[in-house]
């Protein structure tokens, strides 16, 4: 093999690529918050009494979780200007992680409600809490706390997800990458060093959900 190595052309554009680093955690993170709320809804619905709600939020799941993740992104930027709603790619591709984490952590946190005892809502009706009340303090954070390192490991799936956007040109690590390695023509330099950088970014979000963890629930460990 008479390949030679030229990692002086990485190192000449690694400002750019940390700029890429930031902009994926930026995405990523706004996926998160965004669709754990989805997630929080859409699990509520799923346990509702009536039959609507759990049927929208039915085949919200199993549209999202069986549809690849490409398609809803083309589907959210190419496909809705023919509705008249144009997104920019950014917009799109927050929408689409937003979508399909969504869905994702949708059946996650329902496990956790439905493995918090019914008699301890029994118990808190009992004492006189309003449902507000007894939805976070008696459901959502047991129920968060018996399903945080799944939660966790699906939050660092959607941040290594984020580099499929790059196809719609929206503005992470990914596209940041192919636009240096357009210019420089070193494709194995460039994409060696890109998944360092991935996997120093997945090392740091699972640091960060072990520490808020512990910090929360005072427990160990994140990933299931």
């Amino acid at each position: 093999m008479n390949y030679v190595f030229q990692f002086g052309a990485v190192w000449r554009d690694f400002d750019q690529l940390l700029h890429g680093v930031w902009l994926t955690i930026r995405l990523s993170s706004m996926a998160m918050v965004v669709g754990l709320a989805i997630a929080i809804v859409g699990a509520q619905a799923k346990a509702s009494r009536f039959w609507l709600p759990r049927a929208i939020a039915h085949t919200y799941v199993e549209v999202v979780r069986n549809t690849p993740f490409l398609v809803q992104l083309f589907l959210i930027y190419l496909g809705l200007p023919s509705l008249g709603l144009r997104l920019s790619p950014n917009q799109a591709a927050l929408a689409a992680m937003v979508i399909n984490l969504g869905a994702y952590a949708t059946e996650i946190v329902r496990a956790g409600i439905e493995a918090v005892p019914r008699g301890q809502i029994e118990a808190g009706r009992a004492l006189g809490l309003k449902w507000w009340q007894i939805f976070r303090f008696i459901i959502l954070m047991p129920a968060f706390k018996t399903v945080f390192p799944a939660l966790s490991s699906q939050f660092i799936l959607v941040m290594l997800g984020s580099s499929v956007v790059s196809a719609i040109s929206a503005e992470e690590l990914s596209a940041i990458a192919a636009i240096i390695q357009s210019r420089n023509f070193r494709s194995f330099e460039v994409y060696l060093v890109v998944a360092g950088l991935y996997l120093a970014l997945s090392l740091a979000f699972e640091a960060a959900f072990g520490a808020i963890n512990r910090l929360l629930f005072g427990r160990e460990g994140v990933r299931s």
